[in-house]
C-alpha cells in the first residue's frame, strides 16, 4: 500500500517506501537501510508513545523475539523503544500470508501442506527453546516465503515461566478461532502446549479453509473452544486424528513438537522435486482455486454438538463469560433468524412500529464501482486483496453518498441504487485511485469531501454540488490534523501551518471566521447543544486537557480545564459528557482501540463545574451517545445500554454481529441498529435491548478485516455497506426481504 501524507518518510535511517499494514496500535512500513537491505519496521502510533505501560509492552515484544531465532522466524534487525515514537526493525518477507493465501486461492492440498506444517513446527521449536510462547499463532501472522513459512507478531507473547503479563488488562487477548481452551479459561495456566493447539487450528483452516470451531460470533467461537469437538470435515484420516490430538481440550493430552514433526512427516506426502505443483509455497505458482468465503462455510450453528467435561468458561480476564449468557438466545434464533420471521408470526409490523420507505423505494443491492450517470462514469475496481478499507457513506435528502480508499466520491440514488454521478473528470481531483477520500458532512446541498493522496501531496478538503457532482470549492488542510466540524451552514477547517481554525461556508467555501489554537496543545473539535467545542491535550503529556467554545457571540471563550485522555461525546441535562478512560494502579491511562471506560464527567459550559459519576463497572467498545444512553458496542458484538445519569446499566445483550461500527439510534423507531464486517445488520429495542431481527451477511467478496461502517437512516429505510465495496438498503419492517441489483 502507498504511503499516506502524514507518514513519515524514514525512521531510524530506515527509507520508508510503502506501508505493509496498519491496526489499532500502529503501522507496518517496508522500509530500505542504507545497505541496499529491504527491512519491515512496525512503528508505536503517536498517541500511544507517552503511556508507559504502551510502551513497557513494546519492549516486551522487542526482548520476546530477540530471544528468538531460527529459520521460520522473522528476526529483529534494529529497534528503538525510547524513541518518540518506538520503533522495531524485522527481517522483511517477500511473500502473502496464509490468511491472504486462503483467502485469494482456497484451501491447501495436503502435499503443499507439508512444508507448511514442518516448517511452522521448526518455528515453534525455536520459540519455545527461547523460553518463550507465541500465543496468537493464526494464518495471519505465518507469512509465505518462497523458501518456507515465517513466523512473526510477538505482540502478546511472553516468557513461558511470566505469569504476570502486561496484556492481561482485563481483556480477552489472542485471536478466538485459534485460542486454546486455557487462553480462555485461565491465562496464568497458558504454556508451549497452548500453541500446539492454535497450530492444530492452523493446520485445519489450511487444508479446509475454515476453523475447526467457526461460528458467527466471537463469542460463540470461544464456547466452542472451551466445550465442543473440532469439526474436521475435509482432513484426511490419518492427519485427522494426529490434529484431533493437538486440538486436545487437556495441555496435557497434546503432542510435544518432536512428536508432532515425526508424525507429520509420516503423514504428509513429500513432494516430487522439481514438479511445479508441489514447490515451496509461493503465490504465482499457486493454482486458481475458488476462494472459501466464511459467510458459505460457516453457516448458521446447528444443534450443540457432544461437549466434553471441561472447566467452566469462567475467563480469568471476565470478557468471555457473556458467550454463555447469550448463548441459548443466540442458539434458538439463530443468525439470519429474521429470514424466519414471518413464518414464527413475528415479523415487525410496519403500522405498530417502523416508519414507511421513501416513496417508489424496493430493497436494493450495488456496489461504488458501477457506471455513472454523470462525471467518471467507470472506475476501477481494486484486485482481491489489494484493497485498503471500504466505502463509508452518509444519506441526505433521499440519496446515498460515499467514497472511500482509492474509491472517488459518488451520488446513489436513495430509492433504486443507481449511480448518478461521479466526481469528475479526474482532473478535478488530484491523485488517483490511491488517494483516500472521506465524505465529512452534507449540508446546503453541497457534499465535503477530505482527500488524502498517497506519497508528499497535500491533504485537501473538497465541495461538491450534490445535483451535478460538479466542484465548488477546495482547501488545503494541515495535513498533522485534517479533521473537521459543522455547525449550521458553515465547516471549521484547520489551515495552514495548523495553529489556527477557519470557518468557511459550506456552499461557497467563504470566510467566516478564524480562531488561533492553544500552543503546544493537539485539538479536536466536537459538535455539542448546536455549539462546537474546542478540546486540546497538551503536548507534553501533562495531566490536565482544555475545553472551551469556539467563536462564541457573547465574547472571549471559557477555558475549561478536563482530566487528560477525558473525551467529549456531546451534552447531556445542558452539559457537556466527557468519559473518562481506565487508569491502571500507577495512574496510567489504559488506552487502545478498546480500551475501558471508567466514569461519565458532566461540565457545565457556563460556570464549569463538574460532577462525575463512576460507571457500575468498565465498559470498552465503541459508543454512541443519544437520547439520554450510552450505547457501548464491543468487537464481539456485545451491546451496553449504560444510563448517561447514573451511570447504571439498562441492558447488556450479545448479538452476532461480529467487530460493529458505532450503535446508531433511531428515536422513531425506538429502535438501535448496528452493522458488522460481513454486511450482517442488526435492530434492538432501545429501551429494552430484545433483539428484533437480524439478517444474513450480504459481503460479496471476504474483504471483511477492514471493520464495519455505521448503519445510516434514509428516511424509513436502512442503508449499510461492506468492505468489498458492496452497498445496499433495507426495510427495517422487512429485512429478510431480497434486494434488485442496482
Amino acid at each position: 500500500m502507498p504511503l499516506h501524507s502524514e507518514d513519515p518518510k524514514s525512521v531510524g535511517g530506515y527509507r520508508l517506501l510503502d506501508r505493509l499494514g496498519a491496526g489499532g496500535m500502529g503501522v507496518v512500513y517496508r522500509a530500505r537501510a542504507r545497505s541496499g537491505r529491504d527491512v519491515a519496521i512496525k512503528v508505536v502510533h503517536a498517541h500511544y508513545a507517552a503511556d508507559s505501560v504502551f510502551r513497557a509492552r513494546f519492549r516486551q515484544e522487542i526482548a520476546a523475539v530477540r530471544k528468538v531465532s531460527g529459520a521460520f522466524t522473522a528476526p529483529v534487525l534494529d529497534a528503538d523503544p525510547e524513541a518518540a515514537r518506538p520503533w522495531m526493525a524485522t527481517q522483511y518477507v517477500p511473500g502473502p500470508s496464509l490468511a491472504g493465501r486462503i483467502r485469494d486461492r482456497g484451501a491447501l492440498p495436503e502435499a503443499e501442506l507439508r512444508g507448511l506444517a514442518l516448517g511452522l513446527v521448526e518455528a515453534l521449536r525455536d520459540i519455545h527453546r527461547a523460553g518463550v510462547v507465541h500465543r496468537d499463532l493464526k494464518p495471519a501472522n505465518v507469512l509465505l516465503a518462497e523458501d518456507g513459512p515465517r513466523v512473526i507478531d510477538f505482540g502478546i507473547s511472553r516468557a513461558a515461566d511470566n505469569h504476570q503479563t502486561l496484556t492481561e488488562t482485563g481483556q480477552m487477548i489472542g485471536t478466538p478461532p485459534f485460542m486454546s481452551p486455557e487462553q480462555l479459561v485461565d491465562a496464568r495456566a497458558v504454556g508451549p502446549a497452548s500453541d500446539v493447539f492454535s497450530l492444530g487450528a492452523l493446520l485445519v483452516y489450511a487444508v479446509t479453509g475454515r476453523g475447526p470451531f467457526d461460528a458467527d460470533s466471537p463469542y460463540l467461537t470461544a464456547y466452542r473452544v472451551v466445550h465442543d469437538e473440532p469439526v474436521l470435515e475435509g482432513v484426511g484420516g490419518l492427519l485427522r486424528g494426529l490434529l484431533e490430538r493437538c486440538l486436545a481440550k487437556e495441555p496435557a493430552d497434546r503432542p510435544g513438537l518432536d512428536e508432532l514433526a515425526r508424525e507429520l512427516a509420516a503423514v504428509l506426502p513429500e513432494r516430487a522435486d522439481g514438479d511445479p505443483a508441489t514447490m515451496p509455497l509461493r503465490a504465482d505458482r499457486l493454482p486458481a482455486v475458488e476462494p472459501v468465503h466464511p459467510a458459505t462455510v460457516a453457516g448458521p450453528p446447528g444443534p450443540v454438538r457432544p461437549r466434553r467435561r471441561v472447566r467452566p468458561l469462567l475467563a480469568a480476564t471476565g470478557t468471555v463469560g457473556a458467550a454463555v449468557l447469550g448463548l441459548t438466545a443466540y442458539l434458538t434464533l439463530g443468525p439470519g433468524w429474521a429470514q424466519s420471521a414471518d413464518r414464527q408470526g413475528a415479523s415487525p409490523s410496519a403500522n405498530s412500529r417502523w416508519a414507511a420507505p421513501p416513496a417508489g423505494w424496493k430493497p436494493w443491492q450495488t456496489t461504488v464501482y458501477e457506471t455513472a450517470g454523470r462525471g467518471v462514469r467507470k472506475t476501477q475496481q481494486p484486485q482481491p486483496g489489494g484493497l485498503r478499507g471500504g466505502p463509508e457513506c452518509r444519506t441526505y435528502e433521499g440519496a446515498v453518498y460515499c467514497a472511500g480508499d482509492g474509491i472517488l466520491p459518488v451520488r446513489l440514488d436513495g430509492r433504486t441504487g443507481e449511480t448518478v454521478w461521479r466526481v469528475g473528470p479526474a482532473a478535478a481531483v488530484t491523485g488517483d485511485d490511491l488517494s483516500r477520500f472521506v465524505i465529512l458532512g452534507i449540508r446546503d446541498d453541497a457534499v465535503l469531501v477530505r482527500q488524502e493522496p498517497p506519497g508528499e501531496g497535500a491533504t485537501r478538503v473538497f465541495a461538491f454540488d450534490t445535483r451535478t457532482g460538479d466542484r465548488l470549492w477546495d482547501r488545503a488542510v494541515n495535513d498533522a490534523w485534517a479533521e473537521v466540524a459543522f455547525s449550521g451552514d458553515v465547516v471549521v477547517l484547520p489551515e495552514g501551518d495548523g495553529t489556527s481554525m477557519t470557518a468557511r461556508s459550506v456552499r461557497t467555501g467563504a470566510s467566516r471566521w478564524r480562531e488561533r489554537l492553544p500552543a503546544k496543545h493537539f485539538c479536536g473539535v466536537t459538535e455539542a447543544a448546536r455549539k462546537l467545542y474546542l478540546q486540546c491535550g497538551p503536548e507534553d503529556g501533562g495531566e490536565d486537557g482544555l475545553v472551551m467554545e469556539l467563536h462564541p457571540a457573547d465574547g472571549p471563550a471559557r477555558r475549561l480545564s478536563v482530566p487528560r485522555g477525558a473525551g467529549l461525546l456531546g451534552a447531556f441535562d445542558d452539559r457537556l459528557l466527557f468519559l473518562d478512560p481506565t487508569q491502571d494502579e500507577d495512574g496510567n491511562i489504559l488506552m487502545g482501540q478498546d480500551a475501558p471506560y471508567a466514569a461519565i464527567r458532566l461540565v457545565d459550559p457556563a460556570t464549569g463545574a463538574q460532577s462525575k459519576t463512576k460507571l457500575a463497572e468498565e465498559y470498552e467498545g465503541k459508543v454512541t451517545l443519544a437520547d439520554g444512553t450510552l450505547w457501548f458496542a464491543t468487537a464481539s458484538g456485545r451491546v451496553t445500554a449504560v444510563s448517561a445519569r447514573t451511570g447504571k446499566p439498562l441492558w447488556q445483550t450479545p448479538t452476532s454481529l461480529e467487530q460493529p461500527a458505532e450503535a446508531m439510534y433511531d428515536p422513531r423507531t425506538r429502535a438501535v441498529y448496528l452493522a458488522s464486517a460481513s454486511g450482517r445488520v442488526g435492530a434492538l429495542d432501545a429501551k429494552k435491548g430484545t433483539p428484533l431481527w437480524e439478517t444474513q451477511p450480504r459481503a460479496q467478496s471476504n474483504d471483511t478485516d477492514w471493520g464495519a461502517t455505521q448503519v445510516r437512516l434514509l428516511e424509513g429505510a436502512l442503508v449499510a455497506t461492506t468492505p468489498g465495496g458492496s452497498v445496499f438498503s433495507l426495510d427495517p419492517a422487512h429485512p429478510e426481504r431480497k434486494p434488485r441489483s442496482g
